[in-house]
Formats: C-alpha cells, sequence, structure tokens
C-alpha cells in the first residue's frame, strides 16, 4: 500500500495551535485537538510569529520520576544479587559444617547423599553462578556511580572553596598576610 502524502498546514493549523497554546495547553494535547502530529505541532508553533514555546516542566518532571523509579528497580535489583550470592556461598561452605546435600540418579532412581566436600563439578558450577551475580550488580552499580576522577576532582573543588573563603574571611578581618591560598 503506498503511503500517503502529508496533508498541507492551514491558515486554520496556524491560528488553532497559537489560540491552543495562548490557552496554556501542551503541545501533545493540541496536537490531539487538532488531528496533527506533536511534531508538526512544534513546527507551526516554530514559524509563528512572535514563536511559540512549551512548557517542558511535566515533562522534566515526569522523566525525573522515570529515572528515579529506574534507580530503585536497579537497586532492588543489586540487593536481590548479593542476597543471592550469600545464599550460593552457604550452600559452598555447607560442608564445613553439615556437609554437602548432594542429589544424583543412580541405579536405584534418584539419592540424596550428604557428603564430605562439594564435588568439583558442583562447586566449579557454583562458583560461576557467583561470578556472573557479581558482574551483573557490578554493572548495575555502575550505572548509578560517578567515575572517581570526578570524586577527587569535586573533592578538590569543595577543599579549595573552603580554603578560598577562609582566606577572604582572614582579609576582611585583617588577620591575613596577604598571600592567596
Amino acid at each position: 500500500m503506498a503511503r500517503q502524502a502529508p496533508r498541507p498546514v492551514t491558515e486554520a493549523d496556524y491560528d488553532a495551535v497559537r489560540r491552543l497554546a495562548a490557552k496554556g495547553k501542551g503541545r501533545n494535547e493540541i496536537a490531539r485537538e487538532i488531528g496533527r502530529s506533536s511534531r508538526t505541532v512544534s513546527e507551526i508553533a516554530a514559524k509563528l510569529d512572535p514563536p511559540v514555546s512549551f512548557d517542558r516542566t511535566a515533562t522534566a518532571v515526569a522523566t525525573e520520576a522515570r529515572k528515579a523509579d529506574a534507580k530503585a528497580r536497579r537497586l532492588a535489583l543489586i540487593h536481590r544479587a548479593y542476597s543471592r550470592v550469600e545464599k550460593l556461598y552457604e550452600r559452598l561452605e555447607a560442608d564445613e559444617h553439615d556437609g554437602y546435600k548432594f542429589t544424583a540418579t543412580t541405579v536405584n532412581g534418584i539419592e540424596t547423599k550428604m557428603l564430605d566436600h562439594v564435588p568439583g563439578q558442583e562447586e566449579k558450577a557454583v562458583a560461576a553462578a557467583i561470578g556472573q551475580h557479581l558482574t551483573q550488580a557490578a554493572k548495575l552499580e555502575a550505572v548509578d556511580g560517578s567515575s572517581d576522577e570526578e570524586d577527587a576532582k569535586s573533592m578538590l573543588g569543595k577543599i579549595m572553596g573552603g580554603l578560598a573563603t577562609v582566606w577572604n574571611e582572614q582579609q576582611a578581618a585583617g588577620e591575613g598576610d596577604g598571600d592567596a591560598p
């Protein structure tokens, strides 16, 4: 099916955008009301004299809320990953206390035995799972973390600001020796 040519923008569209924007309506609301895409409404608004801009406060607030929600979900996933790692370590270390519960299929069916050690393949599989959980937790933590370099610059900037404040106070009080920090 062939794509239809876009409907030309009319003077009525310009008037409607001007009128509705003056009433405080947002871009998307105007688009729904006049049957145009939000992009078309933005283009019309930019061409008006004077150009109309839309308040993006609600969008900024919604974006910040989504970021906060995503961060909370990441923190919950990090917590779950560390909890899982702890359970896996407990499983590996169980042989030191009660023995390792090992289930295997034998000629007699499925049997569970208590071993005084973790079988090599089991330990390898559990250790790999621990590594995967820790790697994922570290990646999630990095999303919200800042780099060490940024932290150092921030700390040095705060120290320098504090020193400058003290120096200015001393100069104002006539206590300084005249050398800037």
